[in-house]
């Protein structure tokens, strides 16, 4: 790319790349900060960077990677923080998106990613399995068990409906369809999505 190239790109790229970000992340501030340096890099590379190949799956990976990296950094010193008999604190997430960004937190790295690269920045499977250099079974395997574990965490236990946390939480997200209130085998195939999830994956 040429400067005038790259700033076009930083132009059209860096607001839906920080929207992205922060859906993975859930933090807006973070979410700016690793782009942003995501972007100084690839400033640094911009010759090497085909504006027609993929340059904004480029700094995206770049920008998770350096999320990631902070994340460990922060559970070390957070570690060390409540040997000593404190208590981290955590930014939550902005009012808006509560519900989702909170439960996505609760996936683990993987699974988060896969979803948000899937149904937020609209990657196909193989696009994913590109990006995250893993197989495309594994992708549908993380795709799967995240919709499965957000079915269990976005379901209202106070809803008017009666539904809970057990009825209906292991479904495709589809009211109708498998994990309904009237599907007999909801409750066992909830069981079984928690069975499958590996903390800290």
């Amino acid at each position: 790319m040429t400067v005038e190239e790259f700033e076009e790109f930083y132009a059209h790229a860096v607001g839906r790349l920080t929207g992205q970000l922060y859906v993975m992340l859930g933090d807006l501030h973070e979410a700016q900060d690793v782009v942003q340096e995501a972007f100084v890099r690839g400033w640094s590379r911009r010759r090497q960077l085909d504006r027609n190949g993929a340059p904004e799956a480029w700094i995206r990976t770049v920008a998770w990677r350096l999320a990631v990296s902070r994340w460990r950094g922060r559970r070390r010193s957070d570690d060390a923080w409540q040997r000593h008999g404190g208590t981290p604190s955590v930014e939550g997430p902005g009012p808006e998106p509560v519900a989702l960004v909170s439960a996505l937190r609760e996936l683990s790295p993987r699974q988060r990613r896969t979803v948000v690269l899937h149904y937020v920045c609209d990657l196909s499977v193989d696009q994913i399995a590109a990006e995250t250099g893993v197989s495309s079974g594994t992708v549908k395997t993380h795709l799967h068990r995240g919709r499965a574990a957000l079915a269990d965490r976005l379901t209202d236990p106070a809803d008017p409906g009666g539904r809970g946390g057990s009825g209906d939480s292991g479904g495709s997200g589809d009211p109708g369809g498998p994990g309904g209130p009237g599907d007999p085998n909801a409750s066992h195939r909830s069981h079984d999505s928690h069975a499958e999830e590996a903390p800290g994956a």
